[in-house]
């Protein structure tokens, strides 16, 4: 096989899906398609995807009619991973590498108790600002993908390979030397920001602007911060800043996807974060007031859309 048709397989067509499926689209239409099946399959298939107001008629498998691709990117909700292990059985061959792009910190390991942790690399999006309403996704900036072994001291084989794909698609990336710390950096974010503008109902641009918004994203990081020194991942004061770097690139009109699902009325990835935040802080002795009131805010708001 060239590798110009290295296999990519999208699981998710949300966001994150939508744009990189574009993006390897354009370099080559065969070279990706996405696993969906039900009423999903039957609406890409229809509809395809518009990103940036180009429409994409990317190839779209069922599930039971999936082969096996080279590389399989899961780009899915928290809540939705189990659907989709089950979803990706057929495209997983003898060398296909998986790679999660999703927020959190332990769809790796929930993927590699599927398929063996000697198929997973680690991955994460970092600083793209992508907006779905309905089946348009819009996006500013790309932002970048990290990923990586879980240790990156020396470059594989199989981290080169796919990084040479992502150069050629334009998808700006980055192989970091340690991938767990990452993880916890976009989870430490993801707590701060992805909670606070759900519940305040900001943008990004707002978010930069509001001392209130900033106090509580900080409160909220550090509680992570906290949790992970516990856990003995290198995490510390200083990501804290590193994140408003990032923030200072962001589209001002953005909308991080939790305030995008609080606004189409979606359940959230509350359990994924402040959840998480408090089991973990409750298992190290750690209290954690402020995702403590985030948890039972978002809740409410979700219960209130339910009725």
């Amino acid at each position: 096989m060239g590798e110009s048709k290295y296999k990519t397989t999208i699981i998710g067509a949300g966001a994150l899906g939508a744009v990189y499926g574009s993006l390897l689209f354009d370099m080559d239409p065969d070279c990706v398609c996405f696993v969906a099946g039900g009423e999903r399959h039957y609406r890409l298939k229809n509809d395809g995807v518009t990103v940036n107001g180009k429409r994409y008629a990317i190839t779209v498998v069922k599930p039971e009619e999936a082969t096996s691709a080279d590389l399989v990117i899961v780009a899915v909700k928290h809540h939705h991973l189990d659907e989709a292990i089950a979803d990706m059985r057929k495209t997983v061959g003898l060398n296909t590498v998986i790679l999660s792009v999703m927020n959190g910190i332990d769809s790796e390991e929930r993927i590699g108790a599927a398929y063996g942790m000697e198929k997973v690399l680690y991955g994460l999006s970092l600083g793209i600002d992508a907006v779905r309403e309905g089946g348009a996704v819009t996006y500013k900036n790309l932002g970048r993908i990290l990923f990586g072994e879980r240790e990156n001291k020396e470059s594989t084989e199989r981290v080169r390979r796919i990084a040479s794909l992502f150069t050629r698609a334009g998808i700006a990336h980055e192989v970091p030397p340690d991938m767990v710390r990452s993880l916890w950096f976009k989870y430490m974010i993801n707590v701060g920001v992805n909670q606070v503008s759900a519940v305040l109902g900001e943008t990004y641009g707002a978010l930069r602007n509001s001392a209130e918004a900033r106090e509580l994203m900080d409160a909220a990081m550090r509680e992570v911060i906290a949790v992970a020194v516990a856990k003995k991942v290198n995490l510390s004061e200083d990501d804290i800043g590193e994140w408003y770097k990032v923030l200072a690139t962001l589209s001002a009109e953005g909308k991080t996807s939790m305030l995008q699902d609080v606004e189409a009325g979606r359940k959230t990835e509350v359990e994924m974060l402040a959840g998480t935040v408090i089991e973990l802080g409750g298992r190290c002795g750690i209290p954690t007031p402020v995702n403590r009131k985030l948890f039972d805010d978002l809740k409410g708001i979700e219960s209130s859309q339910a009725r």
